[in-house]
């Protein structure tokens, strides 16, 4: 059973450097640019950890977290923090060399409405994907980003 997790770990370290990436911020008044970094380490045992910062006209996102392999479960399972308050776990996907894990929460906004706040990360032919969304369920509005990143 312990190969099973060796090929695993060498395809999430396969991600492991410094990415860049940008795309832009759909919904509000009018696109904005949103620019991102990720740095992917090498974590402990059979994951690996990432740390980004996307930047807004206004406003800078913070995430962190780790992809791993659970062997036991024979999956792949994510973590996301944000500095929005953000948290999220997801069991990923497999379909041949693709892995998406779907993070979501429902939180509060400022004014007590509900929003609900998701990422979905999307590892594929050595490129890393994040799909942001944003939505406040009080008045409907949506806000995405899709982010490609390169190295």
């Amino acid at each position: 059973m312990a190969q099973a997790g060796v090929r695993e770990l060498e395809l999430l370290s396969s991600y492991i450097g410094d990415w860049r990436g940008e795309g832009a911020l759909v919904g509000g008044d009018q696109p904005e640019p949103f620019r991102c970094r990720l740095s992917v380490a090498q974590g402990n045992l059979l994951k690996i950890n990432y740390t980004g910062r996307c930047s807004l006209v206004n406003a800078t996102l913070s995430i962190s977290g780790t992809i791993a392999y659970n062997d036991d479960a024979g999956r792949y399972e994510a973590a996301m923090s944000s500095n929005a308050g953000y948290t999220g776990l997801a069991i990923g996907r497999q379909s041949g060399g693709r892995i998406s894990f779907d993070l979501r929460e429902q939180q509060k906004d400022r004014a007590g409405g509900d929003v609900r706040i998701g990422a979905r990360i999307l590892l594929v032919d050595d490129r890393i994907t994040v799909d942001f969304e944003v939505e406040f369920n009080n008045s409907g509005d949506v806000l995405t980003a899709s982010v490609p990143f390169d190295r």
